[in-house]
């Protein structure tokens, strides 16, 4: 599970893990942002709750998409290096499309 926590309230984690429980057990649990901005400041608590790993991506420019480039990099190495029968892409940015495009395409469940 690589989440967008620029473009996914903290408080949708729980019913996120709820319904990937059905599925199987989320053994990648990280969650993507500038942990040091205002707007990420909920996210703490959640965070432990939830054993996620956050991963730290400053915003180097206004506007750019930093934390998008950092969860795709991280999403390919795990397609390339680790043996995963699927992925979540938590987020509510259509961006990530041609990535699930991707990950579909070698054989994998998003």
């Amino acid at each position: 599970m690589l989440i967008d926590a620029d473009n996914v309230p903290h408080s949708k984690i729980a019913e996120i893990l709820a319904e990937l429980s059905k599925y199987g057990t989320a053994n990648i649990r990280r969650a993507y942002g500038d942990w040091a901005s205002e707007g990420l400041k909920n996210w703490k608590d959640k965070l432990h709750d939830f054993a996620i790993r956050p991963a730290q991506q400053f915003s180097y420019s206004t506007g750019k998409n930093a934390t998008d480039i950092a969860l795709v990099i991280d999403t390919m190495e795990h397609l390339y290096t680790q043996k995963l029968e699927a992925f979540c892409i938590a987020s509510s940015d259509a961006d990530f499309t041609p990535l699930v495009m991707q990950l579909r395409a070698n054989g994998h469940e998003v």
